[in-house]
């Protein structure tokens, strides 16, 4: 069993409602299950959108990695997101990025974990260390707490 942690966010529509819905699919695929509190976050990359409603998700699996995450794909679209015709890093109906499995690394597309981009992201490690507070890079063992003390505010507030 490994130990997976997803954010999930949403801009468009009812934005608790998509995160919930996304939640109770995630919630069948795992045992121990944890959620964190929600965080309504400003976006980033692309500015000129509407807030996004944020949230992580954890629990253990058999499943592998590179199935989990094209069923979560597939879960992003059952639920509205429609990866062909979005403006990248733009507003989504829902966005469920896979951060960690386990320990492991993989570096060959399309999934790279941990995720490149969650070191730079309060929107992600704040509610990722709410979930574990001690959890580390696979790569370089550093505390991402430690990470997310670097960075700068970034707009990331209670819902």
């Amino acid at each position: 069993m490994a130990r997976v942690f997803f954010s999930l966010g949403s801009n468009l529509g009812d934005r608790r409602k998509n995160l919930e819905r996304a939640l109770v699919r995630l919630s069948g695929l795992f045992v121990d299950g944890a959620v964190s509190r929600f965080y309504e976050t400003d976006p980033q990359d692309v500015v000129n959108q509407p807030r996004f409603l944020n949230v992580a998700y954890a629990g253990s699996t058999s499943l592998a990695a590179l199935p989990l995450f094209r069923l979560i794909h597939r879960i992003e679209s059952d639920l509205g997101r429609d990866r062909d015709r979005e403006t990248l890093k733009g507003p989504r109906v829902i966005d469920i990025d896979m951060l960690l499995y386990g320990s492991e690394i993989r570096i060959d597309e399309p999934l790279i974990l941990p995720h490149p981009r969650m070191r730079q992201r309060q929107f992600v490690l704040v509610p990722l260390l709410e979930l574990d507070p001690e959890l580390r890079d696979p790569r370089t063992g550093e505390p991402y707490a430690a990470v997310l003390k670097r960075l700068p505010p970034q707009g990331i507030y209670l819902a």
